[in-house]
């Protein structure tokens, strides 16, 4: 089959490889600033450094105590996305087979946590985890996490088990299942390719939010990567090359569970806009 080359076709291309180099030109400049100095990063923060300083990855990493940032972010991430899954695919499997008023006025409950603004409840949430002894504890982050993807996470699930026959779990009643057995069994393993998506989108989520945990366990021994690395920044002067450094370190784990993830995030992702 021949490819006819069209001036649609050429206008096409070039705007897909302009959208391509728009995403990867933020990577090249950290990246390629990360092995610099800072006097090169100051004279041309685009050129390629003259040598690659390695040293800059080994300050960054004793300097801001990253062993110690990367198991907080670790463990808050993780222990959030099982939370989410754990309760999100439960909520939406009830939601989306409950064909009722009350189970369709609290879908839209749910939906309507997507359109309430964030900084509305960071005052009085705050207040709450002072008054609850949480600030400076990972328990307090993974709370304010997991309530505010909970809503979103519902979105999702819900979408995808409405597009999923009954007759599934209708045969597992059959055989004598209960509802959580049946749900268990039969339908989660069925929610494989959104929970990937889940798990991405929220993972990405957690590991990436500086405001609420520099609100909750900034300072503290259990701060996250976005906060220790947020210190790298002096008042007056800040070493560029060792702030990128940190900036990558912090990165390699979200392109890892992407490019692991990245079939189940697009399957789940499409099923679930079907749905």
């Amino acid at each position: 089959m021949r490819w006819r080359i069209t001036p649609a076709r050429v206008g096409t291309e070039l705007g897909m490889i302009a959208a391509a180099a728009a995403f990867v030109f933020p990577f090249y400049v950290f990246f390629t600033a990360s092995f610099k100095t800072q006097s090169e990063v100051a004279a041309d923060p685009l050129a390629l450094p003259t040598t690659l300083q390695w040293s800059n990855y080994a300050t960054a990493w004793d300097r801001g105590n990253l062993g110690s940032a990367y198991v907080s972010s670790i463990t808050v991430t993780s222990l959030t996305v099982v939370i989410l899954v754990a309760f999100g695919s439960l909520a939406a499997y009830v939601l989306a087979r409950r064909l009722s008023r009350l189970s369709g006025g609290l879908y839209l409950l749910f939906l309507l946590g997507l359109m309430i603004p964030l900084q509305l409840a960071m005052v009085p949430l705050y207040q709450w985890m002072n008054t609850a002894n949480l600030l400076g504890t990972w328990t307090a982050v993974i709370i304010f996490e997991a309530g505010h993807q909970l809503p979103f996470t519902i979105f999702l699930y819900a979408g995808f088990v409405r597009a999923l026959p009954r007759e599934y779990e209708e045969a597992a009643r059959i055989d004598g299942a209960g509802a959580l057995t049946a749900f268990r069994k039969v339908v989660f393993p069925l929610l494989r390719p959104i929970t990937g998506t889940v798990v991405i989108l929220t993972g990405i989520n957690t590991w990436n939010d500086f405001l609420t945990p520099l609100l909750y366990v900034g300072g503290s021994p259990q701060q996250t990567l976005p906060v220790a690395i947020f210190a790298f920044r002096g008042e007056f002067a800040t070493d560029w090359g060792v702030f990128f450094a940190g900036m990558a370190i912090a990165i390699v784990p979200v392109l890892v569970l992407y490019f692991l993830m990245q079939r189940s995030f697009i399957a789940g992702f499409a099923s679930g806009i079907k749905g």
